[in-house]
């Protein structure tokens, strides 16, 4: 039975009171009846899946009824067998601890020295090896086991028989080997590690169902199954930490603490998995919450006109005609005319023939070993509609594939619609494979890697010089503001000064230094209208503090409208450099394209 996810899948039990003129849907593979059209699509649906696993093989990614099929092809091969090598494999498998490839190669080397009736080996004698047969196994008084074996000759007819010990016997084939057996191991146990065989199975052979000693401290069985005692100690642990939380929180929602965010909530809320370290694989990208919910991944197309092992022929051979189609002077055609042209019995249809002349032409044209063999047949080089299977027989005779050999004579009479698809997509393929490597496609190719190449070094360097750019302005804005917060400072020191006005060379030291020379004009013209009201005011004497603050105000506001100046006139500048480097990106792309 296939395996869904790993896991055993129970088939539908058909429905009650089924009448015998009730209308039903039956599934064909698997004989389960269906009353509702709808649950019988869902689950025919559900088969041709690619989510199913061969039991006896292991092979996953398989449909429903492959894997059936697969399954069935291994029990017959595992039935092969012999009867008298499976007590014996099976006594080895029973509550065994190691992986499957170790238990089969220990299978297989106990096995090799289990000899058995019937059973066709090589016998030493008289320094040679001779066919032999095993007849009957003799036991000596010291332990050891002899076999009397015939010895065979011409035809297998026995010529003697002799007795040899088993030292003397080499096997001429072993009836097994580590495929079969794997199979065999998945077929005859119901669990892994420790492998434990089907309870009839295990039965029928003799062969006891009891735990080992050195097993019952880690296992035991419950209901006819192994458990494991370590995780079911981890899982009533869990049970009982669930049960306690749940009762505590009920007890403190009883004392009124409902307001109080519950201990384990916040647990819970706390981000358990690590942060992701990109990069990483597309499969394994989670959807963010702002991503639209996916569904389920939609089955593939089956709806094509030629047989299902053709599809992979069917796209290489368009999907290169379409890429090359400039190469080889070809017009670009839809997959669904190449489908039609493929299955129409017509011989000369005009989309095959320029498909099989343009390929023929770029290998005349490589100077290879089809242009040499059609040099020795003295061919003309040019292809024509009625000349074109001739060279396509030419083809055939040169790559020499028996199956696609055997379609010559249809194509020499003129009947090459006739052919099917697989014959067909055949020549198509052979001709695209000796096409590739043709030196007219590979530099093609090369071309292309090239200027991918090319385009990925500038896009890298754009990135490079824009980051580069993004520093070198926060390290400028960073400078231009350490530079802002001295000038105020130096102004703030100088108007809390009281000893400002009556030291004038003092001040204007202290002028020089900190502002530019508009500045210094804005002091020297507030010092002379001081003068003129000291002057008018009859002998009254200004503040000295005042004079100065008045000073500091007007110095400031000089000072940032010649800063705010400055820096529109650098971010005009930055603005047109990136404009002419984007403008120049652009450029440098469609060149390359």
């Amino acid at each position: 039975m296939p395996l869904f996810k790993r896991k055993p899948f129970d088939l539908a039990k058909p429905p009650e009171d089924l009448e015998p003129s009730d209308l039903v849907y039956q599934v064909r593979f698997t004989k389960e009846i269906f009353r509702d059209y709808q649950e019988y699509l869902n689950r025919i649906n559900l088969y041709r899946q690619r989510v199913w696993m061969c039991k006896s093989t292991g092979k996953s990614n398989l449909t429903y009824e492959e894997a059936m099929v697969m399954e069935k092809n291994a029990i017959q091969k595992v039935q092969q067998l012999p009867n008298d090598l499976v007590a014996p494999a099976l006594r080895i498998i029973q509550f065994s601890m190691l992986s499957l490839r170790d238990l089969a190669d220990l299978v297989t080397k106990k096995l090799q020295k289990d000899l058995f009736v019937g059973a066709e080996l090589y016998g030493k004698k008289d320094d040679g090896l001779y066919p032999c047969r095993v007849l009957k196994i003799v036991e000596n008084g010291v332990g050891k086991m002899q076999y009397e074996v015939a010895l065979l000759g011409e035809n297998e007819k026995i010529t003697e028989n002799a007795i040899l010990h088993g030292e003397d016997l080499v096997w001429k084939k072993t009836p097994f080997n580590r495929k079969i057996l794997k199979s065999f191991i998945r077929e005859s146990t119901c669990r892994s590690i420790p492998w434990v065989l089907h309870e009839k199975l295990a039965q029928k052979h003799g062969i006891s169902t009891d735990l080992p000693e050195e097993l019952r401290s880690k296992f035991f069985l419950q209901g006819g199954q192994l458990v494991n005692r370590t995780k079911k100690r981890k899982n009533e642990n869990r049970n009982n930490v669930g049960e306690a939380n749940g009762e505590s929180g009920k007890s403190k929602r009883n004392k009124g603490e409902i307001g109080k965010p519950d201990a384990s909530k916040e647990e819970n809320n706390q981000p358990e998995d690590e942060p992701v370290k990109y990069p990483i694989d597309d499969l394994l990208v989670k959807p963010g919450p702002d991503d639209p919910l996916f569904t389920d991944r939609p089955s593939p197309s089956r709806d094509f006109n030629v047989p299902m092992d053709c599809i992979g022929d069917l796209l290489m051979v368009w999907d290169f005609c379409s890429s090359f189609s400039r190469v080889l002077n070809l017009w670009p055609f839809s997959l669904e005319d190449f489908e039609n042209a493929i299955c129409h019995k017509d011989s000369n249809l005009v989309l095959i023939v320029e498909t099989h002349s343009a390929l023929l032409r770029i290998l005349i044209k490589d100077d290879g070993e089809y242009s040499l063999a059609l040099q020795n047949k003295k061919r003309k080089s040019k292809i024509s509609l009625i000349t074109w299977t001739e060279y396509v027989c030419d083809f055939l005779e040169m790559i020499n594939v028996t199956e696609l050999c055997s379609c010559m004579t249809t194509i020499k009479r003129g009947h090459y619609g006739l052919l099917d698809a697989n014959a067909k997509l055949g020549i198509l393929r052979e001709l695209v494979c000796h096409a590739l490597e043709t030196d007219l496609i590979r530099g093609k190719l090369d071309d292309l890697i090239e200027q991918r190449r090319a385009l990925g070094a500038t896009v890298r360097g754009e990135a490079l010089e824009y980051a580069r750019k993004k520093r070198e302005e926060k390290e400028q804005l960073k400078g231009e503001s350490n530079g802002l917060e001295v000038k105020e400072n130096s102004m703030e020191s100088t108007g809390s000064n009281p000893h400002m006005a009556e030291n004038g060379e003092e001040n204007g030291d202290m002028v020089e230094e900190v502002i530019s020379s508009r500045q210094s004009n804005a002091f020297v013209n507030s010092r002379k209208q001081l003068n003129g009201q000291s002057k008018k005011g009859e002998k009254q004497k200004l503040d000295p503090k005042v004079e100065a603050e008045n000073i500091t105000n007007s110095n400031e506001k000089e000072a940032q409208k010649q800063l705010t100046g400055e820096k529109k006139e650098d971010q005009e500048k930055k603005s047109k450099e990136k404009r002419e480097q984007r403008v120049q990106s652009h450029i440098l792309a469609l060149q390359l394209m």
